[in-house]
């Protein structure tokens, strides 16, 4: 995911000053991390450093502060462990800018000494912040950049743990194919790295299905979509999909309900968050659909045990929010890197080696890499609104509209 447009310069320039300054940042393979009792792979250093950047306080921070706490609960259940090697956390607020993100990662890095980082949270950013990680040989495990072409870089260090557009946008077309039957579709989207990419995923599969489609953008920074809105009104579709963000997400739909547009509205993970409902207004919302390549814990907990405890567990430790979009994908990412360090991997070099063969089953998924960084798993989920809540139909390939 991801609000901003990505621009390649700026990330090549910050890893040229990068590579200047890594001999000195021990963040690099061929110098362990290690801590004052001189620990490295052959003394274990009393504890790591582990990043996490992303948009914490921008117009998005909804969707990101949920897995960058999926993360903290699963470190600090494991340092409640006493563990021989304790892992500090260290969250950076990128507010969703990616150049920003890459001066953080640089910082991080440099300064703070990250044996890996757990994002970034967005795609532009990922685009941005990824050549860094790899010149500085710093593994990343994103829990929500999903951003096709992240994984066609040829990088070494970067994983993600969320299946990409090109996943998720034919399993959400596939879905309303079949259970809403859609004959005329309108596909808008943010123009971001993000919406843009799944929203044309979406517009090609509903087109080999058969459907008319038409489609429109605007600026991720706009808030009148009228232009977007009477294009939509004239075609009178049965079936909109919006490749974007909450924040856009939901006035964008109250605009159209407005404007007359009755179509059956559905959105990808960018809006899944209770947020989508307050923009658009509880009645607007009611029936929006939503895909998301990522299991929401509190909308399974009545069919899964494991969602049921996480959900229970995080609302306490997080002063009763709900653990919301990508909060589970936090966790799992966290567990891969503790898991890493659970079997003796300190450095860098060696938490990424582990990564790359890391075979269990997580909280949300089953957890394994594929060479090119790509998680394994390739489930898509489709929620709806109901009754002002977001609830689970099920996996896209046979959910059902009751």
């Amino acid at each position: 995911m991801r609000p901003r447009i990505a621009r390649f310069g700026g990330a090549l320039a910050v890893g040229t000053a990068l590579t200047l300054g890594l001999a000195a940042c021990g963040g690099g393979s061929d110098t362990p991390k290690q801590d004052a009792t001189g620990g490295g792979d052959a003394a274990a250093p009393a504890s790591i450093t582990v990043g996490f950047v992303g948009d914490l306080a921008g117009d998005n921070a909804a969707i990101v502060i949920p897995p960058r706490n999926g993360a903290q609960l699963a470190f600090d259940e494991y340092n409640a462990k006493n563990p021989k090697v304790k892992i500090e956390f260290k969250a950076y607020d990128s507010k969703g800018d990616a150049s920003t993100a890459a001066n953080l990662v640089k910082t991080a890095i440099q300064n703070d000494k990250i044996s890996a980082l757990i994002g970034p949270a967005f795609s532009g950013e990922s685009q941005q912040v990824q050549p860094i990680l790899e010149e500085a040989k710093i593994p990343s495990v994103s829990p929500s950049a999903t951003r096709t072409d992240l994984a066609s870089k040829g990088a070494k260090y970067w994983h993600r743990i969320v299946a990409n557009d090109d996943v998720q946008g034919p399993g959400a077309a596939e879905f309303a194919g079949r259970a809403i039957t859609a004959k005329k579709v309108f596909v808008i989207d943010d123009k971001s790295a993000y919406g843009q990419g799944l929203a044309q995923a979406v517009a090609k599969t509903m087109g080999e299905k058969g459907a008319e489609v038409q489609a429109d953008s605007f600026e991720a920074t706009e808030t009148d979509f009228s232009a977007a809105v009477n294009k939509a009104a004239a075609f009178k579709p049965d079936f909109v999909f919006f490749g974007g963000y909450y924040a856009q997400g939901g006035p964008l739909l109250k605009q159209l309900r407005d404007k007359g547009v009755t179509g059956r509205f559905m959105s990808g993970d960018g809006s899944l968050h209770t947020k989508f409902i307050e923009g658009a207004g509880a009645q607007q919302a009611e029936g929006t659909l939503f895909s998301c390549p990522c299991k929401i814990a509190y909308a399974f907990a009545a069919k899964d045990e494991k969602a049921k405890t996480f959900t229970e567990t995080f609302k306490t430790k997080f002063q009763g929010q709900l653990p919301e979009i990508y909060a589970t994908e936090g966790y799992d990412a966290a567990s891969t890197i503790i898991k890493a360090v659970e079997a003796g991997n300190t450095t860098p070099e060696k938490i990424n080696e582990f990564i790359a063969t890391a075979d269990f089953e997580g909280l949300g998924k089953h957890v394994k890499y594929n060479p090119n960084g790509e998680i394994a798993d390739t489930n898509v989920y489709i929620y709806q609104v109901k009754n002002g809540t977001v609830e689970a139909v099920g996996n896209s390939k046979d959910a059902t509209l009751g």
